[in-house]
């Protein structure tokens, strides 16, 4: 064992581990100052805290951590459910180094029902423990409006903060207001609203905040058929309006079927930079009651399983959760008293696991995107990881090169090479290449001609070789490539090829030999970034060849009119641009640049050429 490792283990640190209890419990381990630096569960304390010290840890942070252990401390519990409860607090409570660390950075409204004589209902974002009733919190914020909507329109509510005690209304202290005579509210305030039914209507909303739309439904269709049997009309109808509302809004909220109540929802997606996403919905009556996605970091490698048990723990006892049926996408390695666990395979179940990771999967890309707009070096390192990880490269692709050919049936060939450095292109190292070497349209052969000439110059030169070279094309194209770079010239640089449809849209990305496609997934950064280098190289290929083009028909046009000289020539184009031009000018704006008879010749040489 490494010294590193093995400095921890003294005699009193072994007495402290040889004399552990074997039953559950939580631990606690203690740097030379006293400061707790690291709470850990167990089902048998004596067997986990004894691991820490059995074996060599390879070089991390539990190998640090272990070598910071100067003390331990232990509480002993009834159940492997109170020792995750109880674990749950203290890291809450002492936030040690080495832990698991909660990032719950983001306050999300909830919804609060005061406690008051006359109770008020209001969005908030402070909790408060003065013995009102909070429900949420509500990331999606429709969501929550939705409701707050269906509450309005269900109940006269007050929304004045006046001090409405029994004394003060008796004494005639308050006037009504604007909402009592829009019939918002039903004036508590000067005493038309008794406290026992506005109480009710409370309880009512209560039970639509905690989900329970289907018995108040119920309720009102009762009350509505009870109204209408003793011909109490005009009241059946306005008891009809309120269920008619609450059922618009139970069709809108429900996503699965009614029958599945009061089950917790958990999923889990392991981010960048040591961090994972827990979403987790419960369910009332098949519709989302509450819904929270949250971000831990790691510290000592947790795994998922880890991880998404501590999430588990701390959002049941957030929202005081107590769901006898827990749906998870994989087994979790915890016992909870009268809790079934379930990994859906399909049904309505399945749904609700697939909502929860599209909540956790938008949420992780949200932050991301936050991120890289503090931070843009951070999707440009997130990119070339990527790339790294997707073609098993050994070095981080920091320089990328890609090639690409172009000429109209072996006229005017040329290539490019476009350089991108850090996901980024890097302009001012793209080269333009003129085929030196090749007759005739071959496509092959030009590559192979200036992959030679780039990189025969950039040994010679002891200038810095790419991460990785991107042909813009199939099997055919690295091959030739591949030939010069390890055949002729001896090198290990790693080789791609990109393909594109019979639309010319970049298709598949292929790599090693024999080549195999790549699976990349359409409109992903990854893909885009690939579009991008393929179109920038194919647009600097083409521009290249058409300025070729374009400068030999000019030369040729001028070129072969007897009497006109490069000086002439220079000046005609600087001033008309094109040849096009100087035909279409008048004789008298030729002469004002080169004379009146150097514009003669021109324009009659000009004028010969095109009946030619």
């Amino acid at each position: 064992m490494s010294s590193e490792a093995a400095r921890p283990i003294n005699e009193y640190l072994k007495g402290i581990v040889g004399n552990l209890p074997e039953k559950p419990g939580i631990y606690q381990y203690l740097n030379e100052e006293g400061v707790i630096i690291y709470v850990g569960k167990a089902k048998n304390l004596k067997r986990r805290v004894y691991s820490y010290f059995s074996k060599e840890h390879q070089p991390g942070k539990t190998r640090v951590l272990v070598s910071k252990i100067a003390d331990i401390r232990y509480i002993v519990v009834n159940s492997e459910e109170d020792a995750l409860l109880l674990e749950n607090n203290l890291i809450k409570k002492y936030k040690p180094r080495y832990n698991v660390l909660l990032k719950d950075d983001k306050t999300y409204p909830s919804i609060c029902v005061q406690n008051e004589y006359f109770p008020r209902v209001f969005k908030t974002r402070k909790i408060i423990k003065n013995g009102s009733s909070y429900y949420g919190p509500y990331s999606h914020l429709p969501s929550m409006y939705a409701v707050l909507d269906l509450i309005k329109h269900l109940y006269p509510l007050r929304t004045c903060k006046l001090n409405l005690t029994p004394e003060n209304i008796r004494a005639g202290k308050f006037n009504v207001c604007l909402e009592y005579h829009i019939k918002n509210c039903a004036g508590p305030c000067i005493g038309q609203q008794s406290h026992e039914e506005y109480l009710k209507n409370i309880d009512e909303i209560k039970e639509i905040l905690k989900g329970n739309t289907q018995e108040i439904s119920h309720l009102l269709k009762e009350r509505m058929m009870a109204l209408a049997a003793e011909m109490r009309f005009e009241e059946a109808q306005k008891i009809k309006e309120k269920y008619l509302l609450i059922e618009n809004y139970r069709s809108k909220s429900e996503v699965v079927s009614s029958v599945l109540h009061n089950i917790d929802v958990f999923s889990i997606e392991e981010g960048e930079n040591e961090s994972a996403f827990i979403n987790y919905l419960h369910i009332t009556n098949g519709a989302i009651n509450q819904a929270f996605t949250f971000e831990y970091k790691k510290k000592l490698n947790e795994t998922k399983e880890e991880l998404l048990a501590l999430g588990i723990i701390e959002m049941r006892e957030r929202y005081k959760s107590r769901s006898k049926e827990i749906i998870v996408p994989f087994h979790v390695d915890m016992e909870l008293s009268d809790v079934v666990f379930t990994i859906p395979q399909r049904g309505d179940k399945k749904k609700l696991l697939e909502l929860s990771l599209l909540n956790v999967k938008q949420y992780k890309a949200d932050r991301l995107k936050q991120a890289e707009k503090l931070n843009p070096e951070q999707r440009s390192v997130r990119l070339m990881k990527e790339i790294q990880q997707e073609l098993h490269l050994d070095n981080l692709p920091m320089q990328i090169e890609c090639f690409d050919n172009s000429n109209i049936q072996g006229s005017d060939a040329v290539a490019a090479c476009v350089v991108f450095k850090k996901a980024k292109p890097s302009k001012k190292d793209y080269r333009k290449y003129n085929i030196k070497t090749v007759i005739g349209p071959d496509d092959y052969a030009s590559m192979k001609e200036v992959v030679r000439r780039r990189y025969q110059r950039a040994i010679e030169e002891q200038s810095p070789l790419p991460d990785l070279i991107i042909t813009d094309g199939g099997k055919g194209q690295m091959e030739v490539v591949r030939e010069v770079i390890e055949d002729e010239l001896g090198l290990r640089i790693p080789i791609a090829g990109l393909a594109k449809d019979n639309r010319h849209r970049t298709s598949e990305l292929l790599f090693g030999f024999p080549p195999q496609t790549i699976g990349i997934k359409q409109h992903s950064p990854l893909f885009r970034l690939l579009t991008q280098i393929q179109d920038e190289v194919h647009r600097f290929a083409i521009s290249f060849h058409r300025e070729k083009r374009s400068k030999r028909q000019i030369a040729s046009a001028l070129d072969n009119i007897k009497g006109v000289g490069e000086k002439t020539k220079t000046a005609l184009l600087k001033e008309f641009k094109s040849v096009k031009r100087i035909q279409e000018a008048p004789l008298e704006e030729i002469a004002h640049v080169v004379g009146e008879a150097k514009a003669k010749i021109v324009k009659e040489g000009l004028l010969s050429l095109r009946n030619s």
